[in-house]
């Protein structure tokens, strides 16, 4: 993920142990730090790596997504038009704008916006930046898993993350087999109300969500990549969700802890360590009942902060 002067967009992140979810765990649980990214979250990684294979000017879509998008742009100095929905908070739109991206809001849910982008893209022919579906996103992501085998060396005992549109669980599933880590266990964590990727897999096809009903915004695509179907054939995937009172719980014990504010949407993997999934993970034979470590990738996300995550409290009466 290079660029002509030799340049990456993304850095490559800390991997912290975590004394707090290690005692929780009751073994030791490594913390994969993308939310000190550049953008504010993983989707650098991808989205960098695809914008510059392609060089072109981009529209793109999404949250996260697009400041990925926006911010490797305006690196390449190409100009960038990002798509989002109409609830989208003014905190990432300014953070957008901040990146000179022109912004357009547009649709209830991402999957509206995306096809405004879609269209956007066919019509002055720009170049359309998919937020998860693409094998050069996936590459890009797979980035992180070379990053955890020069840290580690050995393999750990599972890789805990969250599922959205699939990139995530695409791009690591890749970076495993590369390493040859296949036999890794990846625990797939969604909000019910954003559980594609567990419809999907119960279904054996992708399935479309009637609606987003979670809070946990950024992992509201209502219909997960079939690449998260197909490594579900080649790696071991443990897909589980958990609700939204539990992912918001899991964010405020993580700042508690750890100093550090994240989305729901991440709150979903940590919500496995806190909620005691891992536990019974080990309890029902799905993981092995001494694990080595455990891996959680901290995905991030910009659509936080402290008011937010108040409000979402007493939406959900956890306060």
């Amino acid at each position: 993920m290079e660029g002509a002067q030799g340049e990456r967009f993304h850095t490559v992140s800390p991997l912290l142990r975590s004394w707090a979810l290690s005692q929780v765990a009751g073994t030791t649980v490594f913390l994969k730090c993308e939310n000190v990214q550049p953008s504010g979250s993983f989707k650098i990684r991808g989205i960098g790596h695809f914008c510059q294979e392609v060089r072109a000017r981009a529209v793109g879509q999404g949250g996260n997504a697009g400041i990925a998008a926006a911010y490797s742009a305006r690196r390449l100095g190409l100009p960038a038009t990002i798509v989002l929905p109409e609830a989208t908070s003014q905190q990432v739109v300014r953070r957008l704008q901040g990146e000179g991206a022109e912004v357009q809001l547009s649709g209830k849910v991402w999957d509206e916006a995306s096809l405004q982008a879609q269209e956007l893209a066919r019509r002055d022919g720009w170049v359309n930046v998919p937020p998860f579906d693409h094998p050069l996103i996936w590459e890009g992501h797979a980035s992180l898993v070379h990053e955890l085998q020069a840290a580690l060396g050995a393999p750990p005992g599972a890789v805990v993350l969250a599922v959205g549109g699939g990139g995530l669980l695409a791009g690591v599933a890749a970076g495993l087999l590369e390493v040859g880590w296949q036999h890794v266990p990846i625990v797939a964590m969604e909000t019910r109300g954003a559980h594609s990727f567990h419809a999907a897999l119960e279904a054996g096809k992708p399935v479309t969500l009637p609606d987003i009903t979670s809070v946990a915004k950024s992992l509201g695509a209502k219909t997960v990549t079939a690449r998260a179907l197909e490594c579900a054939q080649q790696c071991r995937i443990l897909s589980r969700v958990v609700e939204d009172a539990e992912a918001v719980s899991a964010v405020q014990r993580f700042l508690d802890d750890e100093r550090m504010l994240v989305e729901p949407a991440c709150g979903a993997a940590l919500a496995a360590i806190y909620s005691g999934l891992l536990g019974q993970l080990q309890a029902e034979g799905c993981l092995c009942p001494s694990l080595a470590s455990v891996v959680v990738i901290v995905c991030g996300g910009n659509n936080i902060d402290s008011q937010q995550l108040q409000a979402l409290q007493t939406q959900l009466g956890q306060s």
